[in-house]
């Protein structure tokens, strides 16, 4: 069986421990889209591993993660997180992990631009400054540096020489710059692209002999953080959603059979944009302090709300979500009334849709809470009956069952139904 694990709200609900989990029934675990300015947080014995680049399967034994030809790649993030994994005893070889030679490459000149551009916006994105969107835009302008390109030394020369040809008068006239160093560069990533090449890998060809194979696909971020259906122009530079996940690894044969959405008990987001259901004050530091929202790439503190099921039903929408996984319910213990938006107020003719959401209020149904301890809970029989309550309550508004249950950090913290 063949599944894609997506966000259903705008990142950081819980992917990496629910692919974490998946990963033991799978054999290939393949990122396809995103890059640096992305991490899954995954819990394992007494040890938290964070990952921005690396599949959270590379924790399971004997299985295999790709990067995906739709991930851009920061040479000495990828080359640090590969060495911290090893120094704490995580295999992490050519064997087991295999870089896309497609994927393409975040340069010193993508990261500064990342940066200027944000700086002198009216209206901020609340990019993470790691150059993610300007290497996309290099991509789509057909000047972008491939990791095909930069373990040969002859072609890597080339297109750095060319690209600093073109961006250097850029940061100099413009920014007030001094211009990047060719040679420095050049000597930079030669000494990176020696480290990686052995991880480089014709991935079209690996996946058309596995496909028989089962495979994991781990998109980053969430839905409304998409390129297209996301809170535009507050989203990243990729497509999150789940019909990316072929395109973003090559995996033409695939053949799809479960897309797991991956949704908060309630919600947050990181950086600029609508959010309707945002609470402030003092229950909005609760949930920020209680939930440990705080960025994994970043450690920006994340902006907290209740649960959005509007929103949520037009995620499963756009994924064709199968099923449900349902994170940090834990989270809720103690609180004594829950509201989940159901409708918006002050209405638009985009009511219902991923934009014009800045000019909506939400409409709540209150719920009771619950007043128990559920993160030793691990089956849905011993959960408190106000939180099954609550779950089938959002079972009924979206119309799809919520299959796994996460209701702490460890990794044994998951309910399965």
């Amino acid at each position: 069986m063949n599944s894609v694990v997506v966000g259903l709200q705008w990142g950081d609900e819980g992917k990496g421990k629910i692919i974490d989990y998946l990963a033991k029934d799978t054999d290939i675990i393949v990122r396809f889209q995103g890059g640096n300015n992305a991490g899954h947080t995954v819990v394992f014995g007494n040890r938290k591993f964070v990952f921005h680049v690396i599949p959270s399967g590379i924790l399971r034994k004997n299985k295999v993660c790709v990067i995906g030809n739709g991930v851009v790649i920061d040479p000495k993030v990828l080359l640090s997180e590969i060495t911290g994994l090893k120094a704490k005893g995580i295999d992490v070889s050519p064997r087991n992990l295999k870089i896309s030679l497609l994927s393409h490459v975040i340069m010193p000149y993508h990261k500064l631009m990342d940066s200027f551009r944000e700086s002198r916006r009216i209206q901020k994105i609340g990019t993470t400054m790691r150059g993610i969107g300007p290497c996309y835009v290099d991509k789509f302008s057909r000047c972008g540096i491939r990791m095909a390109d930069l373990i040969n030394p002859k072609k890597f020369t080339l297109k750095l020489r060319d690209n600093l040809k073109e961006k250097n008068p850029l940061f100099v006239k413009v920014y007030k710059r001094a211009p990047f160093s060719f040679k420095k560069i050049l000597d930079e990533y030669c000494y990176y692209a020696k480290l990686l090449k052995p991880y480089c890998c014709d991935t079209i060809d690996f996946f058309y002999k596995n496909k028989r194979k089962r495979f994991l696909f781990e998109g980053a971020q969430g839905t409304f953080l998409d390129i297209d259906y996301g809170t535009y122009p507050f989203v990243t530079s990729s497509h999150t959603v789940s019909s990316n996940a072929i395109l973003g690894s090559g995996a033409a044969p695939i053949k799809i059979d479960r897309i797991i959405g991956v949704t908060k008990s309630y919600a947050t987001r990181v950086g600029e944009g609508p959010f309707p259901t945002e609470l402030k004050g003092k229950l909005g530091d609760y949930f920020r302090n209680r939930g440990r929202e705080f960025g994994a790439t970043t450690n920006r503190p994340r902006r907290c709300g209740w649960l959005d099921l509007v929103l949520l039903k037009r995620a499963v929408m756009v994924n064709s979500v199968t099923e449900i996984a349902l994170t940090k319910l834990d989270v809720l213990d103690g609180t004594e009334e829950i509201k989940v938006c159901i409708d918006y107020k002050g209405e638009t003719k985009e009511r219902h849709s991923d934009y014009g959401l800045d000019e909506v209020k939400p409409f709540y149904k209150n719920l009771k809470g619950w007043n128990k301890d559920l993160s030793s809970v691990r089956n849905y029989a011993d959960l408190a009956p106000l939180a099954k309550k609550y779950i089938v309550f959002i079972e009924r508004f979206i119309r799809r069952k919520i299959s796994f249950i996460s209701v702490g950090e460890l990794r044994k913290a998951v309910i399965v139904r």
